[in-house]
């Protein structure tokens, strides 16, 4: 489904996720080692560790397990199971973002219409 036209929004590439079953049994095991990282930091926490200066490090690094392992988890399901979609953005010019009109991209020259410069100089109220 990939569409030749450059407008604004509209998909240029959309291929569909690969859904390997060797991912989805790898993010399985992961899960259940995520349910019982969570079961021993709530368990520690129930028992009271955080009292005690290892307990404390014990529960650190179960939190730091939990998150690890739950990276993880959400890398392999963004990499195996949602498709790679490429959407058209149109880029703007540098002009444009200055709030300056495309007449008006390459300035004004110094020596055109020296005379009427020097009379805006000269009389500053002058209406043009």
């Amino acid at each position: 489904m990939s569409s030749k036209g450059s407008n604004y929004g509209d998909i240029h590439r959309y291929e569909p996720a690969s859904e390997s079953t060797a991912a989805m049994i790898t993010i399985v095991l992961l899960t259940v080692i995520e349910v019982l990282l969570v079961g021993l930091f709530t368990w520690g926490l129930v028992t009271g560790l955080g009292t005690d200066p290892v307990g404390n490090m014990y529960l650190g690094f179960l939190l730091a397990a939990v998150f690890i392992d739950l990276s993880f988890i959400l890398m392999l399901y963004r990499k195996e199971f949602l498709p790679d979609v490429m959407i058209v953005k149109k880029r703007r010019r540098k002009w444009e973002d200055l709030y300056i009109r495309e007449d008006q991209v390459d300035g004004t020259s110094m020596f055109e219409n020296t005379v009427e410069q020097f009379k805006t100089a000269l009389y500053p109220y002058k209406r043009k």
